[in-house]
């Protein structure tokens, strides 16, 4: 592997050249680096996020991006670039553009809520349609529209190599949704994509229609995000119907949509034959009781596969709370499950911390945890959760990652 020693004294030489002032926030990364890629063996990834709030970095700037790979063009250990939450627009987007093309060991790319638009888009997605070695590129948050959708819709259809793609938050349309999971239907790489949020016009669920004919077909993709995507129950009954078919997907993400209870039983029914969905997110619905009592009818009996359950915030009261509890006596294979949110009673503030106290459920594994007032017990809140580090990662370990976020440590796509 070759190494560029000094990585540091390398960018502010350059930055000198070009008369640019330097990024002191680059510079402290970079000495960091020089210092890690003495005992690293297996590369080091750049972690130049703006949004560190216990110390308050310059953020980098199309300007600073320009020096920055013109240094890392001869660092071959560096295989992860974290460019989160900076000033990056699209005219750093063509330099990352060109950065991927020449640059053959950069693994993991993260560019989420940076100012990139639909013609950045262009420029990355099109780099990506001869790149061959990222494998993880994030781009939640940037504004690219459907028309920067369309672009990654058609380099998923060319691009051989990429197992992971954010694209949460990015302001995605129904022609692009419909036009990606066209490209998926083909696909063999990716392995997990994020879709939340886009912007849809419509009630008729096509994008959702057009997905469960995907997953009929897909047998690479382990994980799925569909959250705020307005689905009722018809569309869920759509993804429950392919779910029969597929043997691959690991992960469901169905948080922050419009499904109540007669949806749910659709994913009861679903969960009695189905036993490689390893994860089931249905954070902000409106399940309620009876939705709960359809998961642990399935789990009681006849669901050995998932691992992870998430209904926080669906309405769900002592009846169906208490049901769900007593479907992990009996399962043992489910681990992980979040309830915070709901409508807590006496029954639920006993069975939960049953649970916890026999050692069946885990601290770390749930959002909740027992106390005791006037010889009375109480639930209160963990700060745990399925989607916790989704959008930030804390400046310091204060939690194991399977407390803070199961669906990594419960499904490991990639290294990235």
């Amino acid at each position: 592997m070759s190494v560029l020693p000094d990585l540091h004294l390398h960018y502010v030489q350059a930055c000198q050249n070009l008369s640019q002032p330097e990024n002191p926030f680059v510079v402290r990364v970079l000495q960091e680096a020089d210092k890690n890629n003495e005992i690293s063996t297996k590369g080091i990834t750049l972690k130049l996020a703006g949004n560190n709030h216990l110390v308050p970095v310059p953020r980098v700037t199309d300007d600073d991006l320009g020096v920055l790979v013109s240094v890392l063009g001869q660092a071959a250990f560096v295989t992860g670039l974290d460019l989160a939450y900076n000033l990056l627009t699209d005219a750093g987007a063509k330099t990352i553009a060109t950065f991927l093309q020449e640059n053959s060991t950069l693994q993991y790319l993260n560019l989420m809520f940076n100012d990139i638009g639909p013609s950045g888009a262009e420029l990355i997605a099109g780099a990506l349609h001869s790149n061959q070695n990222l494998v993880h590129l994030r781009m939640t948050g940037n504004k690219i529209g459907n028309q920067g959708g369309m672009f990654f819709a058609s380099m998923l259809k060319i691009n051989s190599t990429l197992e992971k793609l954010d694209l949460g938050d990015c302001d995605l349309g129904l022609q692009c949704l419909t036009a990606t999971a066209i490209a998926l239907t083909h696909n063999k790489s990716l392995k997990a994509i994020n879709l939340n949020r886009p912007l849809l016009f419509s009630q008729q669920e096509e994008t959702t229609v057009h997905i469960a004919r995907m997953l009929r077909s897909n047998s690479s993709l382990v994980e799925l995000h569909l959250g705020k995507h307005e689905m009722k129950n018809f569309g869920v009954k759509q993804l429950c119907d392919a779910l029969y078919e597929n043997s691959s997907l690991r992960y469901l993400d169905l948080s922050c949509n419009n499904i109540i209870c007669d949806g749910v039983k659709f994913l009861g029914n679903l969960l009695k034959r189905n036993q490689t969905l390893e994860i089931l997110d249905l954070n902000a619905n409106w399940i309620e009781d009876v939705g709960a009592i359809y998961l642990s009818e399935a789990l009681t009996t006849w669901n050995r596969g998932l691992q992870a359950l998430s209904v926080v915030s669906n309405n769900i009261t002592g009846k169906g709370l208490v049901a769900l509890a007593q479907a992990m006596q009996s399962n043992t294979k489910l681990s992980h499950i979040y309830i915070w949110g709901n409508k807590f009673d006496r029954s639920t503030c006993v069975a939960f911390s049953e649970l916890i106290e026999v050692g069946r459920l885990e601290l770390g594994c749930t959002d909740v945890a027992p106390y005791e007032v006037d010889g009375e017990v109480f639930l209160a809140e963990l700060s745990h959760g399925l989607d916790k580090h989704r959008y930030w990662i804390p400046p310091c370990a204060a939690a194991a990652p399977s407390a803070a976020n199961a669906s990594l440590e419960i499904v490991p796509v990639s290294e990235y």
